[in-house]
């Protein structure tokens, strides 16, 4: 192809973008199979092997002649992991903890109730912390209601503790669809 040729713009262009997606790709299917989407993730692994394989050959094909081609290729993978976790913060794959503790109040219960009148599943229990009783209240949600959940909660009580981890599988209970 003459778009490939050595003194061709467009191969530094395909070579840029191609990694880009290629490793973006790649962040996505790690995501998927760290969630236990594994059949996903094999699938997307097939398209990221294919663009490795025609990006990666086209670098190792003119390097000797045009190490540019390297510099382009190293500069896009940087990227590429920056857009992959991007894209993976938007597309908020899998489920996540939350865990609130608010002083212990009148407040606190209204809170709870707002929550749960927002589809979300809210267990709690009575702690003891350095200022007094608190609520612990416990969600377990889909990422991508994170934004959501934080906002009401803040609403409401802005001194509120949150804590959000990652959960791989959660059995049972209520997670709104």
């Amino acid at each position: 192809m003459d778009i490939f040729q050595a003194s061709s713009i467009w191969i530094y262009i395909f070579i840029f973008f191609g990694k880009i997606i290629e490793v973006a790709v790649s962040t996505i299917r790690l995501v998927l199979i760290n969630r236990g989407e594994r059949l996903k993730g094999s699938i997307i692994a097939v398209f990221e092997m294919l663009l490795w394989l025609f990006i990666t050959g086209t670098v190792l094909i003119g390097c000797s002649d045009d190490i540019f081609r390297l510099f382009v290729f190293a500069i896009a993978f940087a990227v590429g992991n920056y857009v992959g976790s991007w894209m993976e913060d938007k597309l908020a794959f899998g489920l996540c903890s939350l865990q609130l503790i608010v002083p212990e109040s009148e407040k606190s219960q209204e809170l709870m109730v707002k929550l749960r009148a927002n589809n979300f599943a809210v267990t709690t229990v009575k702690g003891k912390g350095k200022d007094g009783n608190r609520d612990v209240m416990f969600l377990h949600i889909k990422r991508k209601r994170i934004s959501r959940a934080v906002e009401l909660i803040k609403e409401d009580m802005e001194n509120a503790v949150i804590v959000i981890n990652d959960s791989k599988i959660v059995h049972g209970g209520f997670i709104s669809k």
